[in-house]
């Protein structure tokens, strides 16, 4: 049986940037699989005018401050970068690693950072149709792009929705990431088999992960039943990683 991985989401809000180096380079010494931020631009929670900093700019630094996590962003909105200059970015970002950069995308949500940014909003037909030529885009950078990524770099897609974003997850990615209970989460995984059997895809080729607060982690086993492969705790400043890493200890000790 494969041991259920365990990563860790630091969030860029409410914090300092020293704050943050300390709580990667602990996250990557104590051995996680992944660690993690996000792409806005403002708080998500709290004070709306709270401290925040860009998660391309902080995976740059985390890419040379660690030297054995997965990283990445959960996720990146492709609506905030033209997707070849993003494929570029991650291309670089991956060298700097060593290899261990894991390029995050979804169609985007939170309407603040559009607006104050100059970036159009739209409806979310708009959005998942312009993520659709984005992933497109991307890829085919990748592939012309000297160096190429010292990877593999795989790409992970958060996405819940049924009708189209689960099918591009299905088309695109190596990874898929979602949120929920075990059983509203296992619901969109079956959806995502059924679209990798309608596209022709081997549905073991897509690792299924979730992210959870650290209030959820008394249902690590329930995850792993549900099919989780790879479970991303929240982790909100001032970092405290002691519950991500019990269930980390936990994960390991029972090859769960």
């Amino acid at each position: 049986m494969t041991t259920l991985k365990i990563g860790v989401q630091l969030h860029p809000e409410h914090t300092s940037t020293d704050a943050m180096r300390r709580a990667w380079r602990e996250a990557d010494a104590a051995g996680f699989d992944s660690i993690w931020t996000w792409d806005h631009f403002f708080p998500l929670t709290g004070d709306s005018a709270g401290t925040h900093f860009d998660g391309y700019s902080l995976l740059a630094a985390m890419a040379v401050e660690t030297s054995q996590a997965r990283f990445g962003a959960l996720v990146t909105n492709t609506a905030y970068r033209n997707p070849d200059l993003l494929a570029d970015m991650a291309r670089t970002i991956d060298h700097l690693s060593g290899g261990r950069f894991i390029l995050g995308v979804g169609a985007g949500w939170f309407e603040r950072d559009h607006r104050e940014y100059g970036y159009p909003f739209g409806t979310k037909a708009d959005r998942t149709r312009a993520f659709a030529e984005a992933i497109v885009r991307i890829k085919e950078r990748l592939t012309k792009l000297n160096p190429p990524p010292v990877g593999p770099m795989p790409i992970l897609v958060g996405a819940g929705g049924e009708q189209v974003m689960l099918r591009l997850v299905a088309q695109h990615a190596n990874a898929w990431n979602w949120f929920g209970t075990p059983t509203t989460w296992a619901a969109k995984n079956a959806v995502l088999d059924q679209w990798c059997e309608k596209v022709g895809r081997d549905p073991g080729e897509i690792e299924r992960s979730i992210l959870v607060d650290a209030g959820d982690l008394d249902q690590v086993e329930e995850y792993a039943a549900a099919g989780v492969q790879h479970l991303i705790v929240q982790v909100p400043h001032p970092y405290d990683l002691a519950p991500a890493a019990r269930a980390l200890e936990q994960a390991r000790a029972s090859a769960i």
